[in-house]
């Protein structure tokens, strides 16, 4: 039945639609999945996973996707001269967030720029957060106690826990460093590894060392006699000293071999 407001048309039902109108194409931010990323100029273009709704000429309503959004400038955590960056690929969710005004200019040659256009809240203007889970793409095993970088698989993870200052890195693959100077300050430091290599002009050992293995494990130094690689200890040479006193009359014996 047509309402007496219907009829009439009130100023207040007007108002209400054009209200409800101008809303519908005002855009603030929408979940979204990844379709391609520009590692060059660091934009996506992205598939708003809501979809939209359309009023066909017969009255009825039909949901349609909204169109790609292209040119997206990621947003990667960054300040201070240091950014945290990780691969963006295709079916990543995210979120899309949209300017108030155009950002063309800006994004073109940064710095204050005024708007390119008098769009507000257009789905031509938005930035990509990747990161948001919906239910299917959830992490497993996420830490409550510690903060985490990780592979999404869990294998793999550098962690820092704020209540005892642990600091954990375990990966199931290789870890290597290239460095000018490494250096290690805290209580106890444990590498468990297949193989250790250590590769530097000078390695330098302060402090009490000792070793062990299990199965007849040796430790192995090589150098060439000649040269100048060498063991020493408190200054007696390994590769040339000599033992004094072996025969009578006094020879020593020869140097190592």
């Amino acid at each position: 039945m047509i309402s007496l407001n219907d009829r009439l048309r009130s100023p207040e039902r007007q108002q209400d639609a054009y209200a409800v109108g101008r809303e519908a194409m005002l855009w603030t931010a929408l979940p979204g999945i990844v379709q391609s990323f520009d590692p060059q100029t660091m934009t996506c273009e992205v598939q708003p996973a809501i979809q939209g709704k359309v009023q066909n000429e017969d009255g009825t309503v039909s949901v349609v996707n909204l169109p790609l959004l292209l040119d997206c400038p990621v947003v990667f955590p960054r300040g201070g001269g240091c950014s945290l960056t990780f691969p963006i690929k295709a079916g990543d969710e995210c979120l899309v967030v949209f300017a108030d005004r155009a950002i063309d200019f800006w994004w073109q040659s940064g710095g204050v720029q005024p708007p390119a256009e008098t769009r507000m809240h257009d789905l031509s203007d938005g930035f990509v957060l990747v990161g948001p889970y919906s239910q299917p793409q959830v992490l497993s095993g996420v830490s409550t106690s510690a903060v985490q970088l990780r592979s999404d698989d869990g294998q793999a993870f550098f962690e820092l826990n704020p209540q005892t200052h642990n600091f954990t890195l375990s990966t199931p693959g290789n870890f290597s460093a290239t460095v000018k100077d490494f250096s290690v300050s805290c209580e106890n430091f444990t590498v468990n590894a297949q193989t250790i290599v250590l590769t530097a002009p000078t390695i330098e050992l302060n402090g009490q060392i000792t070793g062990g293995g299990s199965g007849g494990a040796t430790a192995t130094f090589t150098g060439d006699i000649n040269a100048s690689g060498d063991v020493t200890a408190g200054g007696i040479s390994l590769q040339t000293h000599v033992h004094g006193g072996i025969q009578p009359g006094g020879s020593d014996t020869g140097v190592p071999k």
